[in-house]
């Protein structure tokens, strides 16, 4: 049985916005917000409160979120998450309420190269880390998000196993966070490989806080969605325009496009609440600003079938 309604996270804002070397201007990051919510999207990963000089990318986050929560309105029934890798992040984002996030997102890997090559440390060294960054998001009334990267596989050390998926599984639930995304940042999962890494999460946390985060560089996303939907997974990320990308995989076409997902649920009679014409809307107003058109295919053919017949 498939699930009857499905919640997608929208990460294009961060997680598709952060990788673009081009900049994109404060006003337009927060338009894209305020679009993405008019198309129906009730959680939206806005910014990351990160090192400008990590992420140049991100360096606004405190102007992004006063535009999304001022201009653009703050609307009620909408999710804002932002990710905060440490607890100066944290303090940054809860610095005025007026535009303080509902969510934080907190981050690591199921493999050990990764966690050593990028950050020098340990996975348990690198989920400990987040330790005061969960406790104070809690006491601040904030939910946290944990995103579990290279589930499936890691650009160093190639395939990874269902037993280090559910290793680092146990130490997010022990860490205490609320959600659990099992993320196959590099694109290279199958329906089943993903399907057995789901296994392991769903032993530790309930149905509703797991979910799906696929990129489609070997083209196996909306696949890797449905395997989940099989098990009854009924949350997902997804990036409108196809944003984003993966700097550990040469070739990566970034996260799955969020136009193609809500079609692919339409087309199951599954709910989402989201309007598809206005959330290709949203897609191309940000491929525009980047000035290339969006990578799903679904916003494609949309966008082709609007033109006036002649016309390219």
């Amino acid at each position: 049985m498939l699930p009857t309604h499905v919640t997608l996270v929208e990460v294009g804002p961060r997680d598709g916005l952060q990788n673009e070397a081009q900049p994109v201007a404060t006003a337009d990051k927060a338009r894209l917000v305020g679009l993405l919510q008019d198309a129906g999207l009730t959680q939206i990963e806005v910014t990351s409160f990160v090192s400008p000089k990590w992420v140049p990318q991100m360096a606004d986050s405190t102007a992004v979120m006063a535009a999304v929560m001022g201009s653009i309105e703050r609307r009620p029934g909408v999710r804002y998450s932002v990710l905060t890798p440490n607890l100066k992040g944290l303090e940054a984002a809860l610095a005025d309420p007026a535009t303080r996030p509902d969510e934080v997102v907190v981050f690591g890997a199921a493999s050990e190269a990764f966690s050593q090559r990028n950050i020098n440390c340990s996975v348990a060294e690198s989920i400990e880390r987040f330790a005061p960054v969960v406790q104070a998001a809690h006491v601040a009334g904030l939910r946290v998000r944990a995103a579990l990267s290279c589930a499936l596989g890691c650009p160093y050390e190639g395939e990874v196993s269902p037993d280090a998926v559910e290793r680092v599984v146990r130490l997010f639930k022990d860490l205490g966070v609320d959600h659990l995304g099992v993320a196959d940042t590099i694109g290279v999962g199958t329906p089943r490989r993903v399907q057995a890494a789901m296994e392991r999460a769903l032993k530790h946390f309930p149905l509703g806080e797991v979910s799906g985060h696929f990129h489609d560089t070997y083209g196996q996303a909306l696949a890797n969605v449905y395997a989940c939907l099989e098990m009854g997974v009924h949350v997902f990320d997804a990036s409108v325009a196809g944003l984003g990308g993966c700097p550990y995989a040469k070739g990566a076409t970034g996260n799955v496009a969020t136009e193609d997902v809500v079609y692919l649920l339409q087309g199951l009679g599954i709910e989402t609440g989201i309007n598809l014409d206005r959330l290709v809307d949203a897609g191309a107003f940000i491929s525009q600003v980047l000035g290339r058109p969006p990578v799903s295919r679904v916003a494609r053919a949309v966008l082709a079938k609007r033109q006036p017949p002649g016309q390219a």
